[in-house]
């Protein structure tokens, strides 16, 4: 009933969803870019039109009973920073051990600006060997784009420019909060640049 209602207000308000999600059981899709709180809101009505469960990775002390039931069921990982394992370590093995893991995240890791994305989502992809689907969040024409996969080869340039291009059309509510398609830690590639400006309507 909630998901139903949840569709009925998307549609309501002009939103749709262009492309499919690939029919794989592992796999980690990133949208983008992020810019504002209702890209949250976004993200739970794309999970209802989706009629898919998304995995998402959360600190483990927020998975406390009785709220650890609930993000669970949800799809919430929880993962222990400074534990033996890291997170991406943590997370890879999860997907080793799932027969089905889809899991959603934010490369940016907020909704300010930031030069450059959270390296995260590629190393996990890379060390579980599982692919990443691109999901593109455009404003000002009220719809979600999802990409097609890509496996990531550990030539980091080569896969961002893969980003960049898919991108490059995606506006968020507040653009001029989107920084730049680059991994943290890493030299930026010469002319490149994040997701393309403009007016945004909410």
């Amino acid at each position: 009933m909630f998901g139903a209602l949840l569709r009925w207000a998307g549609r309501r308000a002009g939103w749709r969803i262009v492309g499919r999600l690939p029919d794989l059981d592992k796999y980690v899709i990133i949208g983008a870019p992020h810019t504002s709180n209702w890209d949250f809101v976004l993200f739970v009505w794309a999970r209802a039109e989706l009629r898919l469960t998304f995995g998402f990775i959360g600190k483990h002390t927020i998975f406390w009973w009785p709220l650890g039931i609930l993000w669970r069921r949800m799809g919430g990982i929880p993962v222990e920073r400074g534990a033996r394992m890291n997170v991406v370590d943590q997370v890879a093995e999860r997907f080793r051990t799932s027969g089905r893991l889809i899991l959603a995240m934010s490369p940016e890791g907020t909704r300010k600006y930031t030069r450059a994305w959270r390296s995260g989502f590629y190393h996990i992809a890379l060390k579980a060997g599982v692919p990443v689907v691109p999901g593109g969040l455009d404003y000002p024409s009220r719809t979600v784009t999802i990409g097609s996969p890509r496996m990531m080869t550990g030539d980091v340039q080569r896969d961002l420019a893969s980003f960049r291009e898919f991108f490059a059309t995606s506006r968020g509510y507040r653009p001029e909060q989107a920084g730049s398609i680059e991994l943290e830690g890493t030299e930026p590639a010469e002319g490149s640049g994040g997701a393309q400006g403009g007016e945004s309507r909410g």
